[in-house]
């Protein structure tokens, strides 16, 4: 059975267009693959991911013998969202442009999931990602015009973490230009939405 997690990154509770283009995808795979298992991750408004802190860093690097019952607390919820990752065979991210980067809470949650050992393990030819075999689809809404320009940040960013751990198989769909005009939006949006759609095979 295929599991697919969905992970919503928008502070709309889900109701962001990122989000909608995501769940278009899945609802479209779905349709598909009747048996296929679906979890969804909100890590920004229904369950948001806490940011990194010294304290929690450091629970991550103490050895499992000598954590406190607070420190185990934080690497079991690491741990739970690794895991939840680890079991999926794809994975659907909706991702929003905030102030030309990626929402603060998803990094928040990238930085509770990539661990040296579990989710990658470092050699002597460099990093080595750990979490292989996995097809990614990210949703990108942006309110302008960023792609193949330098202001796109994002692209780059979550192509090249996701490579770290391993998820090479990165595909891409763009919504963009929404915030120039009605037009504009409507176009992009049934475009992403079509391209969404097409993908979910």
């Amino acid at each position: 059975m295929t599991t697919l997690l969905q992970i919503n990154a928008s502070i709309n509770n889900g109701n962001g267009q990122s989000s909608q283009l995501a769940r278009q995808f899945v609802a479209a795979f779905q349709e598909r693959h009747p048996d296929a298992k679906v979890v969804v991750r909100d890590v920004a408004a229904a369950d948001p991911v806490p940011h990194l802190t010294a304290e929690r860093f450091g629970a991550f690097i103490t050895k499992p013998e000598e954590r406190t019952p607070g420190q185990h607390a934080v690497v079991e919820y690491s741990d739970a969202l690794i895991n939840e990752l680890k079991q999926a065979d794809i994975v659907v991210l909706g991702l929003p442009m905030y102030n030309f980067g990626v929402p603060s809470q998803l990094k928040a949650y990238f930085d509770h999931i990539a661990r040296a050992g579990i989710t990658f393990k470092y050699t002597e030819k460099g990093p080595v990602g750990q979490l292989t075999g996995k097809k990614v689809y990210v949703f990108a809404a942006r309110g302008g015009m960023y792609v193949g320009t330098p202001m796109d940040t994002q692209t780059s960013y979550v192509r090249d973490f996701l490579r770290f751990l391993g998820m090479n198989d990165v595909e891409f769909v763009y919504a963009e230009g929404l915030a120039i005009s009605p037009q504009s939006r409507e176009e992009s949006l049934a475009k992403a939405s079509d391209e969404a759609k097409r993908l979910a095979v």
